[in-house]
């Protein structure tokens, strides 16, 4: 088909169909017209497969037709949308053959640079023949004219060049698009004009999910001597991008599989069956997978009309003995999980969790790269190794886990991406094993304020025990022997289903609580809350807000797990047992036999409190009855007439030094500060 019938027919083609918007667009002031392609191919199937065939021809003459159209100075383009399904291609397909054809890609935006003004075209005068000159930039590097018709070569005046606004970014495939643990190919998609307008800006920001159609171009690859490479890099001059709207994964479910998974709730054993199908080749853990099951339903998320979020993710924290499982239950977790990331200790960093601020070769200026929490959006992220971390690394995550955004401020680049991702994390104690009398916060090398943000956090301790090793080495020798050991139980869950299952729960079942699993809930709340002694000088607090709320999303997850729209009573119990077991495992003070929740946050419990309070007294009295300098016997002594041994003493001394409230003027005295 010749250029002139194209624009023949697209000019036909446009009087039919949009001259209404086009008109109302030119008023507007709008540069550019959606266009469905199924329109297209009604209209004229000739056309449509000129467009994909020979895009960079077929577009021109498009534009061309709309300014045929009375529409003022501004130039409207045609954007195409709803390419047919052999146009639409994953990125990690792309081959030489799919060069200059026009196609569709979806993937989740990794990296941004900024917007930039980027020449089209420049107009040059000749000094002495006053010839005006025209050239089209096509290249990445300025060209001038390199003669004049009148012989001049060299040194020409410029009148005269225009400009786009031109930003790129980068495309990758998105996680539900792939098989296991593949790797996700990366594209550089080009934006111009309108497409970079602050309105579409916000669209294409990093982590979000969107649907590209445009033209595959080769740019030639500059080598360090000067010459071309013979290996081309690829890219995408982009026609047209729109958001997609991003549910909790892609999965879409016929009729018959939606009845089948309804059919399946109503099962008195569901909650069993996934307990079981969860990780079926570990052993053990039943209540680690109870507590995986309900984190991969999570909670529901909630948004104040004064605009504060309650977040419905349920973050579990696994800290434990090395070879008891940890790992294998994330990597299992990580392919149950319709949509999901496994990243390990030293391998990540907190640039690489959260997002970063990154050199861009290629438009040069700064580009915003999204990390593993803002990818998986609405998924799972699984953290192995937390505690091999570095600090600053895992201080980056705070706000992700508790506002589920992740506000970045570095270079010139303001902005704030979402993270409502649910956290799976492991960790070893810091020296290796577990001591089951020390205070957790001491063991694990973490911050206090991070691991304050998980809602459950359970030991996992490997100690000898000849019953359950003899059943444990059974159960790993059988697998070793017959990999499908682990199948012949009937009542297990192909991984699929649960896949499905998950889906459909968190599309479609936003669970409400009831007053009797409201009451049930408040009413263990103030119980624990009330469970320590009021004789106390300083009271343990065995039971915070924090862990409330934690209740009230492991209820709703109860719920959904049986697709209920209610929480019932039940599911209130069942959450609260959870938490009980947890706060019992690792929340009990062991001097006092009662609950404390700051043996799992701050890593000081009432007891240590109330006696460095008791010590701090005494420092006080003596200091008015000796003066400034005061022997540590004589602390030690009265310290023994209240019940604090001298070991406790000595200790809380070396606290209060290393916290800078006390010092030693000489051997065997201190003084305060």
């Amino acid at each position: 088909m010749d250029v002139q019938e194209q624009i023949t027919k697209f000019q036909e083609f446009f009087d039919i169909n949009h001259k209404t918007l086009l008109l109302n667009k030119a008023s507007k002031g709008d540069e550019s017209i959606d266009v469905d392609f199924n329109d297209l191919a009604k209209f004229d199937l000739n056309l449509a497969e000129e467009l994909l065939e020979r895009p960079e021809d077929t577009l021109k003459a498009s534009e061309y037709a709309i300014s045929k159209f009375d529409l003022g100075e501004k130039i409207i383009r045609a954007r195409f949308k709803n390419l047919p399904a052999s146009s639409c291609t994953l990125i990690s397909n792309i081959r030489s053959k799919n060069i200059n054809k026009f196609l569709q890609f979806q993937g989740i935006v990794r990296q941004k640079s900024d917007v930039r003004p980027q020449v089209t075209s420049a107009r040059f005068e000749c000094p002495s023949c006053g010839n005006i000159i025209s050239i089209i930039q096509v290249d990445t590097k300025f060209k001038e004219p390199s003669s004049c018709s009148c012989g001049r070569k060299g040194k020409f005046h410029l009148l005269s060049k225009e400009l786009v606004d031109a930003q790129k970014i980068v495309l990758e495939e998105a996680p539900e698009d792939l098989d296991g643990g593949e790797q996700p190919k990366r594209i550089n998609i080009f934006l111009k004009n309108d497409l970079v307008s602050p309105l579409s800006d916000r669209k294409t920001n990093p982590g979000s999910k969107i649907t590209v159609v445009g033209t595959l171009k080769e740019i030639p690859i500059v080598l360090n001597s000067g010459g071309i490479s013979t290996r081309f890099d690829l890219m995408i001059e982009a026609n047209y991008t729109e958001p997609v709207q991003e549910e909790f994964t892609s999965i879409v479910l016929t009729p018959e599989q939606r009845e089948e998974l309804i059919q399946l709730s109503k099962d008195p054993n569901i909650y069993e069956k996934f307990i079981e199908s969860i990780a079926p080749t570990i052993y053990g853990h039943e209540r680690i997978k109870e507590a995986l099951v309900l984190q991969l339903f999570g909670g529901c998320r909630k948004k104040q009309d004064d605009g504060v979020q309650r977040r419905g993710d349920i973050h579990v924290l696994l800290v434990g003995d090395p070879g008891s499982g940890k790992s294998q239950l994330l990597k299992r977790m990580s392919i149950v999980a319709p949509k999901s990331r496994f990243v390990s200790g030293k391998g990540a960093s907190g640039a690489g969790l959260t997002a970063s601020v990154v050199k861009d070769e290629f438009l040069k200026g700064w580009a915003l790269e999204a990390g593993a929490l803002v990818l998986a959006n609405k998924g799972l992220v699984c953290i192995d190794e937390l505690d091999k971390m570095t600090k600053e690394d895992t201080s980056a995550m705070h706000e992700a886990l508790e506002q589920q955004t992740v506000t970045i401020s570095k270079a010139n680049i303001q902005a704030t991406l979402r993270s409502e991702t649910t956290v799976l994390a492991a960790a070893n104690p810091k020296f290796g094993r577990f001591d089951p009398y020390e205070i957790l916060a001491k063991q694990i090398d973490l911050p206090s304020t991070l691991i304050n943000r998980f809602d459950l956090i359970f030991p996992v301790k490997d100690l000898p025990n000849p019953e359950k090793d003899e059943r444990l080495a059974a159960f790993i020798l059988k697998l070793h022997k017959d990999e499908h050991a682990a199948d012949d139980n009937v009542q297990k869950l192909d991984t699929k289903i649960i896949k499905r299952y998950v889906a459909y729960a968190k599309q479609m079942v936003f669970p409400k609580l009831t007053d009797q699993a409201l009451n049930e809930i408040k009413n263990y709340f103030v119980s624990m809350r009330n469970s320590g002694n009021s004789e106390e000088k300083v009271p343990s607090i065995p039971i915070s807000a924090r862990q409330l709320e934690g209740l009230v999303r492991l209820a709703e997850a109860s719920a959904r797990t049986r697709l209920s729209p209610t929480v019932t009573k039940k599911d209130a119990q069942r959450a609260i047992d959870l938490l009980h077991h947890c706060l019992s495992l690792i929340g009990m003070d062991t001097e006092t036999g009662k609950f404390d929740i700051d043996r799992i946050a701050i890593g000081i419990t009432a007891t240590q409190r109330g006696a460095i309070h008791v010590v701090k007294e005494l420092i006080t009295e003596l200091e008015k009855n000796i003066g400034k300098v005061i022997p540590i016997d004589d602390l030690v002594r009265e310290a023994a007439a209240r019940d604090i041994s001298e070991d406790k003493t000595m200790e809380v001394v070396d606290k209060l030094k290393r916290a800078g409230d006390l010092f030693s003027p000489k051997p065997g005295f201190i003084s305060k500060i």
